[in-house]
């Protein structure tokens, strides 16, 4: 609760002060000009504590005095739920640095105060008083559980998500979207498609009024480091073997040289760019697995490349089609020239013509700032509407 002299403040100096649920405002004074700073206190709950989330946990330890200065908030972590790790929470505020620094054992929650080996998913989303849920658990393409579940028993509560989740997204945003609005909370899922790069919002916002009529991208890391690999003279499972040393692949790779991730995330740009109500099973899909090392030599010897590309075009009777393939580009094609486990995507816009934009698709700190640059949209939409 904000003190009346802090309420007198904030209406003197022309801030907002009704900040939904229980995050504060903490006056600042920059000394060299008196000048009053405000810097807004979310409580975050984290669903997930693997590579993500525990990123997003080293970035609040190391940078939450920069966010204060840069953006006008801190983040204080309330609450954790992990299959692996267990659950944790203190309303008053877990340590990031201490979060950050547990050893990735089965239950390592249990090792500090109040911690649990067992995930308490609910618990932590309903009653550790956050204001805001970081969602980075598994990703189910079926149906989207347990995530989306996690999603609704938050927005229903008035609590904002931001997600890397795909499954919630490409299967249920438009209900989720509707559940937020009407509870007065923000569901942003910027790291669902290309982890740091910020295609959704570069695209409607940056993008706005270019008139999108579809896309095509290389939005899957693995597939192409895999592809890579092979033209550097491994054979398909040599590659995926080294995807999978380095940490770009799953011990079960399928979801991404299948093509599966890349349906999903062409789903969630059709669905929000295109305004399509695309599922998963009106896109077709045909993965990389069956790229052979003769396809690859042919290919170079042709001036080209092969790619997994992903892509969804609006036709001229307004229906959108939408694949997922394997495609020859030729060396001239701004997508071509892509490499490793980078991820790019061409806007073809009536306006503007293409535009590409190239950037990281994976990586732990990367996606984590996805769920940082969701944070930062939903602050700056409360102090502008005044919430």
């Amino acid at each position: 609760m904000l003190s009346p002299a802090s309420i007198l403040l904030a209406t003197m100096i022309g801030l907002p002060y009704s900040y939904e649920r229980c995050c504060s405002l903490v006056f600042q004074y920059r000394k060299h000009n008196n000048e009053a700073h405000v810097v807004t206190e979310y409580k975050i709950a984290l669903l997930g504590f693997g590579g993500v989330n525990r990123a997003l946990t080293q970035l609040i330890a190391d940078k939450n005095e920069h966010w204060a200065n840069e953006f006008g908030f801190k983040l204080k972590i309330v609450g954790i739920s992990d299959l692996y790790f267990g659950s944790i929470i203190n309303k008053n505020g877990l340590d990031a640095h201490e979060l950050a620094a547990v050893p990735a054992v089965k239950g390592g929650f249990r090792t500090l105060p109040a911690g649990s080996a067992e995930p308490a998913n609910e618990t932590v989303i309903r009653f550790s008083g956050a204001d805001l849920i970081a969602e980075a658990t598994f990703t189910n393409p079926v149906d989207g559980e347990p995530a989306t579940t996690f999603c609704r028993w938050a927005l229903e509560k008035g609590i904002s998500v931001v997600t890397t989740n795909k499954g919630p997204v490409a299967l249920h945003a438009e209900s989720l979207k509707a559940l937020a609005r009407s509870t007065g909370a923000q569901f942003e899922f910027e790291g669902s498609v290309m982890s740091g790069t910020p295609v959704i919002r570069l695209a409607k916002e940056s993008l706005a009024g270019s008139e999108i009529s579809g896309f095509k991208g290389i939005l899957n890391g693995t597939s192409n480091f895999v592809l890579s690999s092979m033209e550097e003279g491994l054979d398909f499972s040599d590659a995926v073997a080294k995807a999978q040393e380095l940490g770009y692949a799953e011990a079960d790779p399928t979801a991404d040289v299948e093509g599966h991730d890349v349906r999903l995330k062409v789903v969630i740009l059709a669905n929000e760019l295109l305004g399509a109500k695309l599922t998963p099973s009106d896109v077709l899909c045909k993965g990389i697995s069956g790229i052979t090392s003769k396809d690859i030599a042919e290919a170079t010897k042709a001036n080209a490349r092969w790619k997994l590309i992903g892509s969804a075009e609006k036709m001229s009777n307004g229906s959108i089609t939408a694949s997922v393939s394997p495609q020859l580009l030729p060396q001239g094609d701004a997508l071509a020239g892509v490499s490793g486990a980078t991820n790019a995507i061409t806007f073809n816009t009536n306006v503007l013509g293409p535009v590409t934009v190239v950037g990281a698709g994976a990586g732990r700190f990367e996606t984590a700032f996805a769920l940082l640059s969701d944070i930062v949209s939903i602050h700056k939409n409360k102090t502008k509407i005044g919430k």
